[in-house]
């Protein structure tokens, strides 16, 4: 039986039962608030995601969704946990390419709900959705020499890395001009700083923007940032396998 002295937000979280209350039943339930709240989010971004506007939605005040959820922080905290879901079954059976399905199927989790990205990360994971992913990850690292800290460590580098590419992502194409390409923004921006950038002053910095590494291909969107992150987890993957060794 779980404690009563688990903190009324963490019930919620984890959808434990609310000691009964006089009155009438509730209409709602915290599935439905959140649930609306990320629909919210997924069409019209983070910043119209407030209770008055969830509360309007399913046709109630916001005051009344106070019920339901504390707060906006645990509103947000509600959101994540619901958006990622549990993780999918990962079929690897070498612990490095698991660990490449893993953080690919949270990518994806989060390129649908981008919005998870700019919440602030205010505590370690505590939802039933974030503790499977957890546990996905922890069975796939059982298979190393691993101890606890540097799973743990493996878990947080990864998945600080996989939200700081959704997120910078996102922000670089809402940047882009209208209709313009990754690799168009990419070609243009190596074109212009190697205009700019002083020899002299800049000799490294100069011989990158002088090179071709701007130069990719006309490739569509995806094609060229499954290139950049896979590049930039397999970095981080090449230092676990040494510490792992």
């Amino acid at each position: 039986m779980i404690s009563e002295d688990v903190p009324a937000a963490l019930r919620r979280l984890w959808r434990l039962a609310e000691p009964s209350r006089l009155g009438r039943r509730p209409t709602l339930d915290v599935d439905a608030v959140v649930a609306e709240a990320v629909r919210i989010a997924d069409g019209e971004g983070l910043v119209a995601v407030t209770l008055p506007n969830v509360g309007k939605s399913l046709g109630v005040t916001g005051m009344s969704l106070y019920r339901y959820v504390g707060s906006k922080d645990e509103l947000l905290t509600l959101m994540v946990d619901f958006a990622l879901g549990d993780p999918p079954p990962i079929t690897a059976s070498a612990w490095r390419t698991a660990l490449r399905e893993w953080a690919q199927a949270q990518r994806a989790v989060l390129q649908r709900h981008p919005w998870a990205t700019q919440i602030p990360v205010s505590g370690p994971p505590a939802g039933p959705h974030q503790i499977a992913w957890m546990e996905s990850a922890l069975a796939i690292l059982a298979r190393t020499r691993l101890d606890w800290a540097h799973k743990v460590g493996v878990m947080s580098l990864i998945s600080g890395y996989v939200a700081q590419f959704v997120r910078q992502s996102s922000e670089l194409a809402a940047g882009r001009a209208e209709g313009q390409a990754q690799a168009a923004a990419e070609r243009a921006y190596g074109q212009a700083l190697a205009r700019l950038v002083d020899a002299e002053r800049f000799p490294q910095a100069a011989q990158l923007f002088s090179s071709a590494v701007f130069e990719t291909p006309n490739a569509p969107d995806a094609d060229v940032a499954d290139a950049d992150f896979l590049l930039g987890l397999d970095l981080i993957l090449d230092g676990v396998a040494q510490r792992a060794a």
